[in-house]
């Protein structure tokens, strides 16, 4: 009997703390860090990389129950990309007016 492929999100428990995390880069990365930013995709607990080349940023998104802030900026370090600083988490935009909602 053959079940349904398992996709990427439903091997994590939807109890977990999912936090992301922003880093601007110095330099264009290398093929070689390319590829090691890819494996480090298949570190339990690391949800998703994402490069930018157009605003020279990576976004990573892991759980925080199994990962912390400072092992996910050696992995990226370790990958090969030399980070140039943390950027601010997103701010949500502000709600319309909360009572023309209600009404």
């Amino acid at each position: 009997m053959q079940g349904a492929p398992l996709s990427r999100e439903s091997c994590y428990d939807a109890s977990m703390t999912t936090v992301e995390v922003s880093y601007r880069y110095e330099a264009p990365p290398s093929e070689q860090a390319a590829l090691a930013l890819a494996r480090a995709r298949d570190v339990y607990g690391i949800r998703q990389i994402t490069l930018d080349r157009e605003t020279r940023t990576v976004r990573v998104e892991y759980d925080a129950t199994r990962l912390n802030a400072a092992t996910v900026k050696h992995l990226i370090r370790m990958a090969g990309i030399e980070i140039a600083e943390e950027l601010p988490a997103a701010i949500a935009p502000p709600l319309e007016n909360a009572s023309a909602a209600n009404a």
